[in-house]
């Protein structure tokens, strides 16, 4: 779940949480933990917007510390999005 969290992330920054997880059936409680432990491990931060938080993959940050290393994760969590259909 996390992973495709990211992953969709990457492919539309700025947008709402609840907006990339729009079409997920999963309770809002989880993916606002989701969400809490992506940004507490770095991979995404997290800007408030009156009642709505945006979503900014720290993608800088972690191509600096992680030459090379995002881009086939991501391209992993596609590939498995498609065969679970999550997409």
């Amino acid at each position: 779940m996390r992973l495709e969290l990211v992953r969709r992330a990457w492919a539309n920054p700025e947008l709402t949480c609840s907006v990339l997880a729009d079409g997920l059936d999963v309770p809002m409680s989880t993916l606002s933990n989701h969400w809490r432990i992506l940004r507490e491990a770095g991979l995404i931060s997290m800007t408030v917007d009156g009642r709505h938080r945006r979503i900014r993959p720290r993608a800088d940050d972690l191509h600096d510390r992680f030459p090379g290393v995002l881009d086939p994760i991501l391209r992993l969590g596609t590939a498995e999005s498609l065969n679970t259909g999550l997409l």
